[in-house]
């Protein structure tokens, strides 16, 4: 399973779990829009780190805006 994949998947996961509606996951679709509130995003980075061995928001003085910015921050977290 890729990098996005496996973010992709968890979003969905952590969005049933807390019975949100996720919004369509494209790259360009803002973080804040997507269903997913501030707790709901804590639970996919503790399970992205767990699944991935990587937590690059702990390195970042910003966080990503969108879904592509999230991906992309977790593709170059894994080059490292």
């Amino acid at each position: 399973m890729t990098i996005r994949s496996t973010i992709l998947l968890t979003i969905q996961k952590i969005g049933a779990a807390y019975g949100r509606d996720i919004a369509s996951l494209d790259d360009d679709v803002v973080l804040v829009d997507s269903g997913l509130d501030s707790l709901c995003f804590a639970v996919v980075v503790a399970h992205l780190e767990d699944e991935l061995g990587l937590d690059p928001l702990s390195s970042v003085a910003r966080f990503p805006v969108t879904i592509g910015d999230f991906i992309k921050l977790y593709e170059n977290g894994a080059k490292q």
